[in-house]
């Protein structure tokens, strides 16, 4: 298949580019909330239901089985897209949510016990909180919360003094929705297993832009979104490791995920299966799976770059604006750049600019804790995939500088 090597070939494959909005054409810097879609992961999700719709796994006739060879085939893509061992460790769900609901509604049947401690950082989306405040209050285990420093990162100090033999969960995030921070998730799954704690890896925000081998990283869970990386909404992965997936009790009941069923007693059917009850989102699947193939294609290499030559140029041209303050300075930065403006409300700034057609995102950014942490509202967020440009920019910092001007 053709290689995508210029931003123009790029840019082809994603048809909604070429919209207006306001009468300006569309400048789309939301990419962390959720990134637009290329023709291929729309064409292979249209081919499923034109020509290959059946349920999957429970059909003898001929398209059933075509779509269950399909739907595998997008299991085995994921795996290798993640570097898993095993098919057995890849669980299709909606997105990265259901993925942590899965592990802390499983780990609360009787995994997490009084006494236990559940680990998280004031970085965490909504997410990677409130299945763990559930999670906490069902079994009774502490809910522990470790510091963020002044400029985003993880107080590593902070975590080392928290984590101990009473940490049984360790959930946190790759790269922060909010800040952009790229955290050292190999170092912090080492020191947590190092106590014998598992470790889930929030990557909605990572798989877009990072290479990821879960078995490099040595973590026990790992989530992402099919939606943040040029995937399908409601579609998504929850890589567990096969022993532990195994070890802990299933998160949902009904069809597929059974091996026999009677009044008094049922039986789960094998890994994946025993996490995947109900019909799946097939077309869902087919399409993530199209898009790990797309993010092949251009490779991180090329991804990397192109993003991070985005970064430093947004940073430098936004840096010009007075009165502007950047929210999250970490030395290590991917996807997303968080700023305000002195004397204006992310949400003005952000109504204002959308008329000239620039989209950005506004507001907590499902952090509220972290925003609370660092005393602020919320902040103006502008984040990037390989399709942006630096002409657009320079039409977003334009499009700032004028609603500065209109505010003040």
């Amino acid at each position: 298949m053709e290689m995508l090597s210029t931003t123009s070939a790029i840019r082809d494959e994603f048809p909604i580019l070429e919209e207006e909005v306001n009468k300006h054409k569309l400048v789309y810097l939301d990419n962390a909330a959720s990134s637009q879609k290329p023709k291929v992961v729309i064409d292979a999700m249209s081919s499923y239901y034109v020509h290959h719709h059946s349920n999957v796994h429970r059909g003898i006739h001929h398209l059933s089985q075509v779509a269950t060879d399909m739907f595998e085939g997008a299991r085995e893509e994921m795996r290798s897209f993640l570097n898993a061992a095993s098919t057995k460790e890849i669980i299709f769900t909606s997105g990265t949510t259901e993925g942590i609901n899965l592990v802390a509604t499983s780990l609360s049947r009787g995994v997490l016990k009084a006494g236990d401690e559940i680990m998280i950082t004031e970085m965490e989306h909504h997410s990677n909180i409130v299945p763990w405040q559930m999670a906490a209050t069902y079994s009774g285990a502490k809910l522990v919360v470790v510091n963020v420093t002044p400029d985003g990162q993880i107080d590593m100090e902070d975590f080392h003094s928290k984590l101990s033999t009473k940490t049984k969960l360790l959930s946190v995030v790759h790269v922060s929705n909010a800040l952009g921070t790229v955290n050292p998730v190999k170092e912090i799954t080492a020191a947590a297993k190092a106590v014998g704690a598992w470790v889930l890896i929030d990557g909605a925000q990572s798989a877009p832009h990072i290479q990821i081998d879960v078995q490099d990283l040595n973590c026990d869970f790992f989530t992402l979104s099919g939606h943040k990386m040029y995937g399908p909404t409601g579609s998504g992965v929850l890589y567990g490791r096969e022993d532990v997936l195994n070890e802990i009790p299933p998160y949902k009941g009904g069809g597929e995920m059974i091996e026999t069923v009677t009044f008094e007693k049922t039986t789960y059917n094998e890994l994946p299966f025993k996490f995947e009850a109900g019909t799946p989102d097939i077309a869902a699947a087919l399409g993530l799976a199209e898009a790990s193939r797309f993010i092949k294609r251009l490779g991180y290499d090329q991804i990397a770059q192109t993003e991070a030559e985005l970064m430093s140029y947004a940073t430098e041209k936004l840096g010009e604006i007075e009165g502007i303050q950047f929210i999250g300075t970490a030395p290590k930065k991917s996807g997303a750049i968080s700023f305000l403006i002195e004397g204006t409300h992310p949400s003005d700034v952000g109504t204002i600019i959308d008329k000239l057609g620039v989209a950005v995102r506004t507001g907590h950014h499902c952090t509220q804790p972290l925003m609370a942490k660092f005393g602020i509202p919320g902040t103006i967020r502008a984040s990037f995939a390989v399709y942006n440009t630096k002409e657009e920019v320079d039409t977003f910092v334009t499009a700032v500088k004028r609603a500065v001007k209109m505010l003040k």
